[in-house]
């Protein structure tokens, strides 16, 4: 009984903290408040209390926790380097077009227009965001460019540097066709961007 009343209760907190995600990237953190959250979580709006003390506790688990996914969906994406062999540039070219899809997704883009609207009021959400995706994201990368300098399919005498050019020739692209993250751009640009990138990475990494 104790495993399954615990188990209702983080679902229950997920699911505010999704609906919060979601409310303050629709509204804004100014104009949300908790009863509009208690709403689109289907609970009462003492429950959001019991959960997270306040609005402002409540934003900043909301902004962590979507961080934390998009951590997870960018770490999901490059599995495919870890269990290449051979040529790199198919399993580059299918990572580069995976990352951009997370970049590019709904959630991506609402955490950086949160994170940068509110920097003032949360500067230090920002360094938690960062730290928590392309943070994460570019050690990952950096162990998997290290793995195929090491495997003779890389030039990369310093990985960490590769791998912050291959994510500028990346992210430089997305932020133009997306304004800055306020269109979603097409699968098919996408795919162009991660193909671009990845011939113009090997032209100067490439074993």
């Amino acid at each position: 009984m104790g495993a399954t009343t615990s188990r209702g209760r983080l679902d229950k907190r997920a699911a505010i903290l999704d609906a919060a995600f979601e409310v303050f990237a629709r509204r804004g953190y100014a104009q949300a408040c908790v009863q509009e959250i208690a709403d689109a979580a289907g609970v009462a709006k003492p429950t959001v209390y019991n959960h997270l003390s306040d609005k402002e506790t409540l934003y900043r688990h909301a902004v962590t926790a979507a961080a934390d996914r998009v951590g997870a969906e960018c770490l999901a994406a490059i599995t495919r380097l870890r269990e290449s062999e051979g040529d790199p540039q198919a399993a580059l070219r299918d990572c580069a077009y995976r990352l951009l899809r997370v970049c590019n997704s709904d959630r991506s883009r609402a955490l950086r227009t949160l994170t940068f609207a509110q920097l003032t009021t949360f500067p230090d959400l920002a360094d938690l965001v960062q730290d928590r995706t392309s943070g994460l994201l570019a050690d990952a990368l950096a162990d998997r460019m290290a793995r195929l300098t090491l495997a003779g399919h890389l030039r990369a005498e310093n990985p960490t540097r590769a791998t912050e050019q291959l994510l500028a020739l990346l992210t430089g692209p997305l932020d133009s066709r997306s304004r800055l993250g306020t269109r979603k751009v097409p699968a098919a640009e996408l795919k162009s961007v991660a193909e671009a990138a990845v011939d113009t990475f090997l032209a100067a990494y490439s074993g």
